[in-house]
């Protein structure tokens, strides 16, 4: 009898043994191929704004229908990821990595053909559902991946999706500019390569899972008192609204700028993508310092200084020669994105236990309320003109000071930490 309480004793502690080593260890070939598929999700979604001056001759679209497509792709691959991230958190589903891949891949070849507007909106919300399906499970398994390195895990998954957005202005420059719309078809090949990067994740996924590894409980969310679950929900709300403003910034960038440099510089759309290519690359950089800064700076202070550091050079920006365009693009798309995981990080503190609702939440949702900001620019340039919007978007990374208003680092790991 003792030996079989011995050996149950034994078997439990070597049990909790290998769940920590499981939470332990940081598996970087995972990450490197999450983060792979993440460049291959983000650089199909390029792929849409990247098409919209072809777009716009072929189908003969205003700037207001331009601003609908970039709404339905970012409202489908955005608004529903917190819900399929809150199911993941109950019921992880690694079949839908690559899942969401093949509906990418459906999306890419209906668009390379899409010959009327209709068709166009459908094939970019099939896109986005690709997307939307992949962050939220993507996100937990950078975090299961990560061991003991959750920041380091952030910044190369995410830098993989940055960089996937700023290959858009050269896909436009190298692809779509010499064989148009039908260029799009190439892509399958990246969602091909995607579903199947994704098969082998999906498969550590599971293997991980069967193996007995966990997330973090989510029992003292229930313990918490009233005060710190409000000052929580209006953190998250100033969280969400920051995303939100610096994704409106990046919507007036990614999606309008060319036509900005092409009417006020009479630059050729090609060389115009080049400046669209810098600015997003620089934010990719960005993205990948953003951690490693934020450690030695603070969350919050990374976060209120991304956005507040941006103010000057968007608001400089309208009224400079093409030289200094390139350098302002450079200097503020590091500046702005290096806070892109930073972001990230910070709700998951806020909500330990609930990896992809918040993930979600945050990429998701807050990047879907930036696709109504990049539907709103599009009829105020229609209403007023490119250069007096290009002139108002400079005051939005102000909104940034509301950082201030968030919890200090100490606090927040006090919270995550009971």
């Amino acid at each position: 009898m003792k030996n079989n309480i011995s050996t149950a004793a034994n078997q439990t502690n070597t049990k909790d043994k290998g769940q920590r080593n499981l939470q332990q260890a940081t598996i970087y070939k995972i990450l490197l191929a999450v983060s792979f598929v993440h460049l291959f999700n983000d650089s199909i979604q390029a792929v849409i704004p990247a098409i919209f001056p072809i777009l716009k001759d072929n189908l003969m679209l205003s700037f207001a229908q331009i601003g609908w497509i970039s709404f339905a792709l970012n409202m489908t691959s955005s608004v529903i990821q917190p819900v399929i991230g809150y199911a993941a958190d109950r019921k992880p589903r690694p079949i839908l990595l690559p899942l969401g891949m093949c509906s990418t891949f459906l999306g890419v070849l209906l668009l390379a053909y899409a010959n009327n507007y209709i068709l166009v909106l459908f094939s970019v919300m099939l896109i986005g559902f690709g997307s939307a399906t992949f962050h939220p499970e993507g996100m937990r398994v950078a975090h299961m991946a990560a061991g003991q390195r959750k920041g380091l895990s952030q910044s190369i998954f995410q830098v993989g999706g940055n960089a996937g957005q700023s290959l858009g202005p050269m896909l436009t420059k190298w692809i779509f500019i010499p064989f148009g719309q039908i260029g799009a078809l190439g892509f399958t090949i990246v969602a091909a390569a995607g579903i199947a990067v994704q098969t082998y994740v999906a498969r550590w996924y599971r293997e991980m899972l069967d193996a007995g590894y966990t997330f973090h409980k989510k029992s003292t969310a229930r313990a918490i008192d009233p005060a710190r679950r409000k000052s929580i929900r209006t953190a998250t709300i100033i969280l969400v609204f920051l995303v939100f403003v610096r994704s409106w910034y990046g919507a007036s960038i990614g999606s309008y700028y060319a036509f900005y440099l092409m009417d006020k510089y009479q630059m050729t759309l090609d060389k115009a993508q080049i400046y669209i290519f810098m600015y997003l690359a620089a934010g990719a950089v960005g993205t990948f310092f953003g951690g490693p800064l934020a450690d030695r700076f603070g969350r919050r202070n990374l976060i209120l200084l991304s956005m507040v550091g941006t103010v000057p050079f968007a608001l400089a920006l309208p009224f400079v020669n093409q030289m200094w365009a390139a350098i302002l693009l450079l200097i503020g798309g590091f500046i702005l994105l290096s806070s892109f995981s930073v972001t990230v990080i910070y709700a998951q503190m806020l909500y330990p236990g609930n990896i992809g609702t918040v993930s979600g939440l945050i990429t998701g949702l807050a990047f879907g309320l930036g696709g109504i900001g990049s539907l709103v620019l599009g009829n105020l340039i229609d209403s007023i003109g490119i250069s007096k919007v290009f002139i108002a978007c400079g005051f939005l990374p102000l909104l940034g000071f509301l950082a201030l208003l968030l919890p200090r680092d100490e606090k927040l790991e006090e919270w995550a930490a009971q």
